[in-house]
């Protein structure tokens, strides 16, 4: 049982990794002529962040996301070395 649990947080680290690591090659590669197509993506999530007055103490909320190809690729690089891995 604790082989799975071990196996799955290395799961996530290796699918953040994959998804940090694409996003900052999709927008740095974006900026190239040749390889933008890897910075074409999408945006979603909150534009404007909700905010909670409670009068003692403020809130506010936001969350976004932005996918982009390259961030998909890494994904998918992250799988596969996962199950390499394994």
């Amino acid at each position: 049982m604790a082989t799975k649990e071990k196996n799955t947080w290395i799961l996530i680290i290796f699918l953040l990794a994959g998804i940090v690591l694409g996003g900052l090659i999709g927008e740095l590669a974006g900026k190239i002529d040749f390889l933008w197509w890897l910075g074409y993506g999408q945006e979603f999530g909150l534009t404007e962040p909700l905010v909670l007055n409670l009068q003692v103490v403020m809130l506010t909320f936001a969350l976004q996301f932005k996918i982009n190809v390259a961030s998909i690729i890494g994904v998918g690089i992250a799988i596969f070395l996962y199950r390499k891995a394994r």
